[in-house]
């Protein structure tokens, strides 16, 4: 186990997300910041919290399987969120 903080200060998060972009030879645009917070966030609210981050896994394999192209990244984004949406509400939730 590390001493590092588990979180990430929101005015890292663009740090973060240039570090990832200039390790794996990505552009901005691979990498929407706020389209995949969205899908966090209605993942979180409309399914379960800890399905958000698996769910951004798959959306991303999807899109990498569809090609790759900002507009893959977000219509599986999309098709992502549009789930959550229609999910059921789970007894304890």
């Amino acid at each position: 186990m590390t001493d590092k903080k588990s979180t990430l200060p929101p005015e890292a998060l663009e740090e973060w997300a240039s570090a990832l972009r200039e390790r794996f030879d990505l552009s901005a645009e691979d990498v929407p910041i706020a389209l995949i917070l969205d899908l966090a966030r209605d993942v979180a609210n409309g399914v379960a919290r800890p399905a958000a981050p698996f769910s951004a896994f798959v959306a991303g394999l999807v899109a990498g399987r569809q090609g790759g192209s900002p507009e893959d990244i977000r219509a599986a984004v999309a098709a992502v969120v549009e789930l959550a949406g229609t999910w059921p509400e789970s007894p304890g939730r």
